[in-house]
This record gives C-alpha cells, sequence and structure tokens, in this order.
C-alpha cells in the first residue's frame, strides 16, 4: 500500500472510531461482543471483542498519530529503497497495538502483545547494522520475559474457566497471576528494572520511534494493567510494588536525562520518565487519570518526535545536540512545534500535559502517601522541565557548533502538515479529554501552599537548564565519575542487562571446554603451572609498584589505632 494511501486510511478511521467512543462516554455503556467456538471440559474457548468508551477513544489516538506519522515518513524516508516493507510494517504494528485494545480474551490478546514484540523488533533492525542488530534482540529477549509471564497467567486461569478479562476473580492462585500481570506490564513499559530497552530502541527510523514512545509498544504495558485493574487491585502488595518501582524509574531517567547528549535518547528518558508517573497514578488507584496522561502523552510525544526527525534532517542525520545550535531562525515551525511540545511534557498551564500532570500530582498530595514518594515524585516533575527546556537551548537557541546547512524541512508539506495537526492536538487536546474522561466523585481540596508547588517545582527545573548549560558552570554530578558514569548508564542498568552479566558465564564456559578439549593433565602440568605462576608475578608486582606510598599508607593506619586507645 502506498504511504500517502495508508496514512489517509489512518485518519479516516480515527474520525470513524471518534463518534462511537463519544455516544458510549455520553451513555456510558460498553458493549461485550462474544462468538462462542469450543469447549474443554468446564472451560469455554470463545472469540470475544469489547467496545467500550475508553478502548475506543484509544483506537482514535492511535490512529490519528499513525496516520500523521505515516504521511511525514513519506519524506523522511523518501530516499529508502524499502519505503513500501516499511509501510507494511508500520500498519502490521499498528494493526497489532488496536489487538491489544480491542480483544478482552486472553488467549487472544496475546496475538497482539506478541505481534507488538515481533514488529517491533523487525522495526528496530530495519537499519541493517550490528548496532540496530543488537538493540532489536535485546529488545525482543527483555519483552519475552512479559510473553512468559502472559503464558503462565493463561495457564494458572485455566481454573477460572474463561480468559476474559473483565470475568476474573480471585482464588487461592490469584496472586501469582497478579504478580505475574504485573511483571509483564512492567517489561513492555520499561519500568526498572526492564528500563535500558527503551533508549537502544532509539536504532529504529524516527518515525517508528513517533509511533512506539507516543501510542504502541510502550503503552501496551499499561493498558494491559488498566484493563486488569479491577482484579490487580485486590492484593495489595501491588500497589506498594508498582509505587515503588514507578517513582524510582522516574527518578532515574530524569537523572539520566539531564546528562545525555543524543536527542533522541533524552527524548527516550522523559518518555520512561512519563511511564513511571503513569504506574504510579495506577499505584495510587485512579486508572482514569492513568489513561487521561497516556493519551495526553500520546500527543505530545508524537509531535516531539517529529520535530526531532525534521532537525535531524535539518543537521544531516545528526543527533548530538553538541553539534548543533541556532536553529530557530532557519526553521522556525519546527522549532515553534518543538516548544510547544516540551511545555507540554513539563506541565505549562493550559497545554495538553498540564491538565493530566497536574491531576495526578494533587492526587499524589491528597493521598498522603509516603513522604519520599511525595519527594521523588516532585524532583522528578523539576527534572522533566529541567532536561526538555536544556534540550531546546542546545538545538534552538545556543551557538552553532557544526557546518551551516540548508533548510529544507519547513518547505516540505508532508513533514509540516502532520506537524500542525499534532500541534492543535498538544494545545487544544488535554481540555477536551478532560471534558471527556474526568468527572470527580470527589473534589480535590488543596491548600493554596500545595496547590502552587508543582509551579514552584517546574520553575525550579527550568533554572537547573540554565545552570547545565552555562559554560562557566560545572554541575556536581559531571565533576564526580561515579556520578557521572551512573547517569549515563542509567543506574548501571546498560552494563547490568547486556555483556557484563554474560562475561563470567563465558569465562567459566571456556575453561570448562579447554579442561574437556586438552584434558585435565594438560591444565595442571606445563601451560596450567605457566599461567597461574605468570597471574601470581603479576600480581606480586603490583604490590610492589609505589611502594613508598603504600609503606605511608601502613604506617598511617597502624597509628590510628594506637591513637585511638589513648
Amino acid at each position: 500500500m502506498a504511504p500517502f494511501r495508508a496514512s489517509m486510511m489512518m485518519l479516516s478511521l480515527s474520525l470513524l472510531t471518534l463518534p462511537p467512543s463519544l455516544f458510549l462516554f455520553s451513555s456510558s455503556t460498553s458493549i461485550l461482543l462474544s462468538w462462542h467456538m469450543i469447549s474443554i471440559s468446564s472451560s469455554h474457548l470463545s472469540f470475544s471483542m469489547i467496545l467500550d468508551p475508553q478502548g475506543l477513544l484509544f483506537m482514535s489516538v492511535i490512529m490519528f498519530i499513525s496516520g500523521n506519522v505515516l504521511m511525514f515518513s513519506k519524506s523522511y524516508m523518501k530516499e529508502d529503497k524499502n519505503f513500501i516493507r516499511f509501510t507494511h510494517l508500520t500498519l502490521l504494528f499498528v494493526l497489532s497495538m488496536n489487538m491489544l485494545v480491542l480483544f478482552p480474551h486472553l488467549m487472544i490478546l496475546l496475538l497482539g502483545w506478541d505481534g507488538l514484540g515481533i514488529t517491533s523488533f523487525l522495526l528496530i533492525i530495519y537499519y541493517q547494522n550490528p548496532k540496530s542488530l543488537a538493540a532489536g534482540m535485546y529488545t525482543a529477549l527483555t519483552n519475552r520475559i512479559g510473553d512468559v509471564l502472559i503464558l503462565v497467567s493463561i495457564a494458572w486461569l485455566l481454573q477460572n474457566g474463561n480468559w476474559i478479562i473483565t470475568n476474573v476473580w480471585m482464588n487461592d492462585l490469584s496472586p501469582i497471576i497478579i504478580i505475574s500481570l504485573t511483571i509483564a506490564g512492567m517489561t513492555k513499559s520499561a519500568q526498572i528494572p526492564f528500563s535500558s530497552w527503551l533508549p537502544a530502541a532509539m536504532e529504529a527510523p524516527t518515525p517508528v520511534s513517533a509511533l512506539v514512545h507516543s501510542s504502541t509498544l510502550v503503552t501496551g504495558g499499561i493498558f494491559l494493567l488498566i484493563r486488569f485493574f479491577p482484579f490487580l487491585n485486590q492484593l495489595h502488595f501491588f500497589n506498594f510494588f508498582l509505587l515503588i518501582m514507578s517513582s524510582l524509574t522516574m527518578l532515574m531517567a530524569g537523572l539520566s536525562a539531564m546528562n545525555e547528549m543524543d536527542m533522541k535518547k533524552v527524548i527516550a528518558l522523559s518518555t520512561l520518565s512519563q511511564l513511571g508517573l503513569m504506574m504510579m497514578s495506577l499505584a495510587l488507584g485512579v486508572p482514569t487519570l492513568t489513561l487521561f496522561h497516556l493519551l495526553t502523552h500520546a500527543l505530545f510525544k508524537a509531535l516531539l518526535f517529529m520535530t526531532a526527525g525534521s532537525i535531524i534532517l535539518y543537521a544531516s542525520h545528526n543527533q548530538d545536540l553538541r553539534l548543533m545550535g541556532l536553529s530557530a531562525p532557519s526553521i522556525p515551525m519546527t522549532s515553534a512545534a518543538m516548544l510547544i511540545a516540551n511545555m507540554a511534557l513539563f506541565g505549562a498551564p493550559f497545554l495538553a500535559g498540564f491538565y493530566s500532570k497536574d491531576l495526578i500530582l494533587e492526587e499524589i498530595l491528597f493521598n498522603q502517601s509516603n513522604m519520599l514518594i511525595y519527594f521523588i515524585a516532585f524532583f522528578a516533575t523539576g527534572l522533566t522541565a529541567g532536561y526538555s527546556i536544556r534540550m531546546m537551548m542546545m538545538i534552538l537557541w545556543t551557538p552553532k557548533h557544526s557546518i551551516p546547512c540548508s533548510n529544507l524541512t519547513d518547505k516540505d508539506l508532508f513533514i509540516t502538515t502532520p506537524m500542525f495537526l499534532m500541534t492543535l492536538t498538544a494545545i487544544l487536546g488535554g481540555s477536551a479529554l478532560n471534558w471527556m474522561l474526568i468527572t470527580p466523585n470527589q473534589p480535590m481540596i488543596l491548600p493554596l501552599s500545595q496547590k502552587m508547588f508543582t509551579p514552584m517545582v517546574i520553575f525550579m527545573g527550568l533554572f537547573s537548564a540554565w545552570w547545565l548549560t552555562n559554560p562557566k558552570l560545572t554541575p556536581m554530578f559531571i565533576k564526580t565519575p561515579l556520578l557521572l558514569n551512573a547517569s549515563s548508564s542509567m543506574w548501571f542498568l546498560t552494563n547490568l542487562s547486556t555483556q557484563n552479566v554474560i562475561s563470567y558465564p563465558l569465562i567459566t564456559s571456556h575453561i570448562l571446554s579447554s579442561v574437556g578439549e586438552n584434558g585435565w593433565v594438560e591444565m595442571v602440568s606445563s601451560s596450567g603451572t605457566k599461567t597461574t605462576l605468570s597471574s601470581i608475578s603479576s600480581k606480586i608486582q603490583l604490590t610492589q609498584s609505589k611502594m613508598m606510598n603504600k609503606l605511608l599508607l601502613m604506617s598511617v593506619f597502624s597509628i590510628l589505632p594506637m591513637m585511638m586507645l589513648l
């Protein structure tokens, strides 16, 4: 299918699904369609489809974003020889996400869940190079953990006699099912300790990143937990565990983004931080606010990736923030769209992110949670403002650090049209969704000091961005190697999740292979003795280097206990 026709088809389907969603919202109705297929003893296997207002609204947003992304990709990837294959893979990717939304039967839902994993792998390795292949394999293997846990949940739900999400009830095995579903959702939405695959997935083309980080893949785990929330919420451990993991994810993503120099990875880490905020709202027991922020975040995050793709084209496919600068006069429309998207991201008043984010932060204050949770949530909110403004300053307003580039992107209608449509939704989408979704049964009444706490934190985050981009001031964590390495590697999750984990088993297997091939006699005779003596002598040489310093240090440590006894 031609890319432009695919884009028009997606936009048309988005418009077609919006009126039924509004009708179901107004009548507070959900429709469950079920076709009986086969019975195995007391278990009934059926093909089910759920038409509820939240699901149809989410589908409308998915297809609206997909249509704009496909239109954007027509210009972004026009020089690619396999663009038709890319379009078909993108359509399969969107179809898998819609299957996850439409089908409440856990067995059929698994088709959409696995479809997301397979198509995301194919899209991440679309650029055929070793780095893309490594990122694709890492993403696929991490998400396979969630696939296995979904299969475990299907097996344990056999005793219920059905696998419909809306008909799950508590029994003796429910804690195992709840833990399996929770961890499955965490793998897909990249919560700690499964976070490091999300920045690695940036090896995919930028249009794919716009889909993955806005309305598909990472939101699949969140939406699964929203669907299962009435069942999951019956176990108190679910809320506590999710609250801890989500708050740590927010903090880790914010600190890492403040030190990242790859533009697409900064945006990916901002997605990770917002996913943590969604999980936190779910842990607080407000799935409606979770869905609200999921939808608003999808709108402005897709716009943010489109502007990033436009800037990448303008900068001759450069993504390093240190080589950018002073882009605003050359690409004014892209710069304005990026400014609006970033302001919506950190919750500037009356943009899309303001309505959902402010409600979640007020819910945190209203629920009177642990003081540490307060601190992490608001500190991460300040970091969001900090790295958003830092990125814009380095791209748009600081002096240029690279060769001049020609202005091509702001003249292309296939880039400016979807960017304009997404900008409108980033401005108006929050208030429109607020009227549709939010009907608070209990109004949150907070004192003025707590109401003003969020704007104060955002203002402090904006000041930190100036501090980080000022060449005369060097931040403390850049001076400290441990903090610098921790923030650069996502609290060492990247190292713990990749080659460093398998290095010791590989060394052990190599030794065992040598013993098996050469025999133990060879290992303890000439070659083994030589290796052992060489290792011992090298360690002895280390003790003899800088001998005077070590003797002085030993003398100091020997005097200290004597002084303590006096």
